[in-house]
């Protein structure tokens, strides 16, 4: 089996090139020129900012294999983060200087996009030359952010709802000659704020959360406008403008704020939230308010399909366009209004972190409709039921020259034979050899048509014609669970691109769904970005018996390492933190591994503590040891294997004695071998038109 799809894929690899592997994934849109596919057919990234030096990915995971780390693994290119904090300060300083702006951009990371300490340092060290900052949205994470302060110059921005104790730790920060600036968000917060101030005898200082009238675009719009649930309303600003010229106070409103959501879409809603929020920052200095920040939040997004559409999950702008009509933007109304321009702040956490972690999970099985059965005839056994002969003759029908409606003809009464069938034997009058004969040849003739409408325009196709190759979609297990890793495609429908790590020299064969570990029937990924838009399978390549398959998830760094719960106790997943250096074998060094849950860590989350476990189950032992069900022998074994278990990964035991614990693939009867052609089939006209 293995020697023949072997052959097949060499035979394949024949009409098949890397330029057709890169269009048929949409790499090249997505991976922004981070990632590529190389001239071994392997998924390679460049991390280094203005660097070609690249990694080939399926070199780490070899590495990591020969260290003993378990699949699924966390794959963090800490080069990748340096970069893109480069990338979006450089950004700013072009557009400063191109449209002579006359003030500074002090950017922030929001941490709560990733809190990985690791991830933190790095854009801190990445960020320094930036006056790069942080930004904070709960107690903890304000704990953790005033910890990092080691530059005077950095800004800490506090967002979200404050309590005295948060506010007592801002104004400490100020104690300690920190640029910390709470936001306020609420018209109740500034009199609290004022409170503690007094009774710590500090000088306070504070932004606002502006409630702007533009709304917000994408999947995140509710975040702006005026139903948000954050944000002062204008009249609550003149109020608290006059209670500060009253208190002889002014200097302490140092900051003006809005955010319209994550992921913004449209670079037209940005444009004018900007404009109106500089509008309020402009009319508050013009009534004598000292306002030296205006924040402009988050929402900087990230092409996780490449198409630049601006439909609902894409953005349609490049990080200089945003960057530009930002600086442009407050430039404009500034000068019009004849107030010093002032200090740029954002807090774009996405675009920062979304693009330097990948996931690499391990293909288990791919439970699959094989076409090897075909080979073998089946004839209607004279006591068989009247379904069984005449799906042998629709059989007959779809191989000789029909037309379209013929085909649609032959496949409705594919699928009445079959239901009668179903009935029958859920009534009890049709045997099990005859339930497996129709469903053999029920699936032999819907794979036959769908062979035979390849190639029609889907515009063409009746809808019970164009859904059907949906059948016949393969499901390729796989080790991780979607709740842990990919909470948002699960949640939200958010996509992320998918596509196997290497063998793409080899024209992908199959149509597949990515399921997971998890019991739950929502664990699967079956939407997948594609060139033309989201399609509901993903083009792979046949599973080889003891060769291992991987498959990359790629712009994972933004949420999906921090939103994962527990669910059926997976929980983290092992992680390597890489370098690219060049002096290196490979031209990589694994910097540093974090273990992934153990079972006993996994556990002891939901309160069953490993201690008590292990005397319960020492109790069963021996209650059978002594009423003689058990060898005392055996028992000790059952112990010591339940004891090692405790402290294994959660997930799949993907590598045993160095080779993938892989399951060939599970036949059910029937769809096509090449069902996967149909991505592949169109690229020869089309790749390299884009």
């Amino acid at each position: 089996m293995k020697q023949a799809s072997e052959e097949q894929a060499k035979n394949q690899s024949n009409h098949w090139n890397l330029e057709q592997a890169t269009y048929l994934y949409d790499i090249d849109r997505w991976g922004r020129g981070y990632f590529y596919i190389n001239e071994k057919g392997h998924v390679a990234v460049r991390p280094v900012y203005e660097s070609d030096q690249s990694i080939d990915i399926y070199d780490i995971v070899m590495e990591i294999k020969a260290r003993g780390i378990q699949l699924p693994c966390l794959i963090r290119f800490q080069d990748l983060l340096q970069t893109r904090v480069i990338e979006l300060n450089e950004a700013f300083r072009q557009a400063i200087i191109e449209y002579e702006y006359l003030n500074v951009y002090r950017g922030v990371y929001p941490i709560k996009v990733n809190q990985l300490h690791e991830v933190v340092e790095e854009i801190i060290e990445a960020g320094a030359p930036y006056d790069f900052g942080l930004e904070c949205g709960s107690k903890a994470e304000l704990l953790a952010t005033l910890a990092h302060l080691d530059r005077d110059d950095m800004l800490l921005i506090c967002n979200g709802y404050k309590d005295q104790t948060m506010m007592s730790l801002m104004l400490a920060g100020r104690q300690l000659g920190k640029e910390v600036i709470p936001v306020l968000e609420k018209r109740r917060e500034f009199d609290e704020l004022f409170s503690v101030a007094e009774a710590m005898q500090v000088k306070p200082a504070f932004g606002v959360r502006v409630r702007l009238t533009t709304e917000g675009s994408g999947r995140w719009a509710e975040s702006g406008g005026e139903q948000s649930k954050f944000g002062i309303s204008l009249l609550e600003i003149l109020d608290i403008v006059n209670i500060l010229k009253q208190r002889e106070q002014i200097d302490a409103f140092q900051l003006v704020h809005f955010h319209l959501g994550s992921q913004m879409n449209d670079i037209l809603t940005v444009k004018a939230a900007v404009r109106e929020a500089t509008r309020v920052y402009a009319k508050l200095v013009q009534m004598g308010i000292p306002v030296r920040y205006l924040d402009i939040g988050g929402g900087l997004g990230v092409s996780y399909q490449g198409t630049r559409s601006g439909r609902e999950q894409e953005i349609n702008y490049t990080l200089q366009e945003y960057v530009n009509g930002v600086v442009y933007t407050v430039k404009e109304v500034c000068d019009a209004e004849d107030v010093p321009h002032p200090v740029l702040v954002s807090e774009s956490g996405r675009s920062i972190t979304a693009y330097h972690s990948v996931l690499v999970v391990g293909v288990l099985a791919a439970t699959t409709r094989a076409t090897e059965q075909d080979a073998i005839p089946i004839e209607a056994a004279e006591n068989d039921h009247e379904s069984v002969s005449e799906l042998l003759d629709l059989n007959r029908q779809i191989d000789e020259d029909v037309d379209l409606s013929q085909v649609l003809e032959i496949h409705h009464d594919a699928e009445q034979r079959r239901g009668e069938a179903n009935l029958l034997f859920s009534l009890g009058y049709l045997s099990l050899e005859e339930k497996a004969k129709v469903e053999q040849l029920y699936w032999r003739v819907t794979r036959k048509i769908v062979q035979r409408i390849r190639g029609v325009d889907e515009e063409e196709l009746p809808d019970d014609l164009r859904r059907l190759h949906l059948l016949l979609t393969d499901q390729y297990i796989c080790d991780f669970s979607v709740f842990q890793s990919m909470l948002d495609h699960w949640a939200i429908d958010q996509l992320f691109p998918v596509m196997p790590l290497h063998r793409l020299n080899e024209m992908p064969t199959r149509q597949g769904v990515l399921v997971d570990l998890t019991c739950d029937s929502d664990g699967k990924v079956d939407t997948f970005v594609d060139i033309s838009g989201p399609k509901p399978y993903l083009d792979l390549h046949a599973v080889l018996e003891n060769e291992p398959y991987f498959l990359g998830f790629f712009l994972m760094g933004a949420y999906q390492d921090i939103l994962g719960d527990m669910h059926n106790l997976f929980g983290r997943v092992n992680e390597v933190h890489v370098y690219a250096d060049r002096e290196e074998p490979n031209g990589f060094y694994v910097e540093k591994f974090i273990p992934g849950t153990t079972v006993e860590e996994a556990v002891q989350l939901v309160q069953y503590f490993s201690s008590d476990l292990k005397k319960r189950m020492d109790k069963i032992v021996q209650r059978q040891v002594k009423n003689k069900n058990l060898r005392a022998g055996e028992g000790m074994r059952i112990l010591e294997q339940y004891n090692a278990a405790l402290t294994e990964s959660t997930y799949y035991n993907f590598w045993q004695n160095g080779v993938p614990r892989l399951a060939v693939r599970e036949v059910v009867e029937a769809p096509i071998e090449s069902n996967g052609v149909n991505g592949a089939t169109r690229l020869a006209a089309g790749a390299g038109n884009e």
